[in-house]
């Protein structure tokens, strides 16, 4: 279930550095592609929400145990200190790593809640908060059946982001931006697009940018609609794993399996 958000992280991490403004790349899995700070975090919180604690305990452990993954500077100072307290950021961050919230709540009070919860030990700016609030929605109303164009009022209502843009207007000029605020919409829109889970990913990569999280968040929430990723992509994200990785991996879809698909 956590699939999704990983896939688009390892898809989009050779583009992160290396921008294009199509979707039709050939390989789908480039050479060097790999995970990053995206999977790692989003796997803390699957860690959390499986095991218990705290959520700055849990991003600590994980980022210090992968400490090469391609943090944030801010988050990066905040990984290693004893007493940590949140910068105020409004970085994407926070909206990477939130979708195992939309699949282990039950309720929208209770999704939104738990990624205010999970947000805010980093990103506690409004904005941040907002990000995660919006990814966190949208993968728990895709799971639940919701449509997409349910999906977009439902988000648009809540978080004011604009979601009536096409990925045509947005490309030609959008260009390396880390926050929520400017990165976020984008995601969704290009779930909102996508005709299948393969084509959120490649869509999600084609606007340039932060890549890797932009098809991590695009990728999260179209598992949720879409239902079973492809198995080629499924196998080349579980062998591309650190063998580490995939026990809390397994073991979130073990406690949450997805009753909707």
């Amino acid at each position: 279930m956590m699939l999704g958000a990983i896939a688009g992280d390892i898809i989009g991490s050779i583009f992160e550095s290396k921008n294009i403004k199509h979707a039709d790349f050939e390989p789908l899995f480039q050479i060097n592609t790999t995970w990053t700070d995206d999977t790692v975090l989003t796997l803390a919180t699957a860690d959390l929400l499986t095991y218990g604690g705290t959520y700055a305990d849990v991003y600590q452990i994980y980022g210090c145990r992968y400490p090469f993954a391609g943090y944030g500077g801010s988050f990066f100072e905040w990984m290693k200190k004893e007493n940590p307290a949140p910068y105020n950021s409004w970085g994407n961050g926070a909206g990477m790593r939130v979708s195992p919230i939309g699949w282990a709540r039950d309720s929208v009070d209770e999704v939104l809640a738990e990624a205010e919860r999970s947000a805010e030990v980093t990103h506690n700016h409004p904005e941040g908060i907002k990000g995660a609030k919006a990814i966190a929605l949208a993968v728990y109303l895709a799971r639940t059946g919701v449509s997409k164009e349910k999906i977009r009022r439902e988000i648009e209502d809540r978080f004011e982001y604009n979601l009536s843009r096409t990925l045509d207007e947005i490309r030609p000029k959008y260009g390396f931006d880390v926050s929520c605020q400017g990165s976020v919409p984008e995601a969704i829109i290009a779930f909102l697009e996508s005709t299948d889970f393969e084509s959120a990913i490649r869509l999600a990569i084609s606007i340039g940018g932060d890549s890797d999280t932009i098809a991590c968040m695009a990728g999260s929430i179209a598992q949720a609609h879409y239902g079973k990723i492809p198995a080629a992509i499924t196998d080349t994200c579980r062998e591309k794993l650190h063998k580490r990785l995939l026990p809390v991996l397994d073991e979130f879809c073990e406690k949450y399996p997805d009753v909707d698909k």
